[in-house]
């Protein structure tokens, strides 16, 4: 139960706990800042226009590209073991 709590999902990512954590929550607080920019575009259209896009653009590419490189690399190194 903790192992699958706690650890299967970073393995499965080619991360440890500390490492997920940290990734995590970088991820958490880059969209409270793009959610904060939504808010105020929603009252002052002209501002923010392009802050809360740019930024699910950048956490796209850290999550899907980055992420499966990283996991391709854990593979290798454990076939290669």
């Amino acid at each position: 139960m903790i192992r699958s709590l706690f650890l299967s999902h970073p393995e499965s990512v080619g991360e440890t706990y500390l490492e997920h954590q940290g990734v995590a929550l970088s991820f958490a607080v880059e969209l409270f800042v793009a959610s904060l920019a939504c808010a105020v575009h929603a009252v002052v259209p002209g501002l923010c226009t392009r802050t809360g896009s740019r930024a699910i653009e950048r956490l796209h590419a850290r999550m899907v590209a980055n992420r499966h490189a990283k996991v391709r690399e854990a593979k290798k190194q454990t076939l290669a073991a």
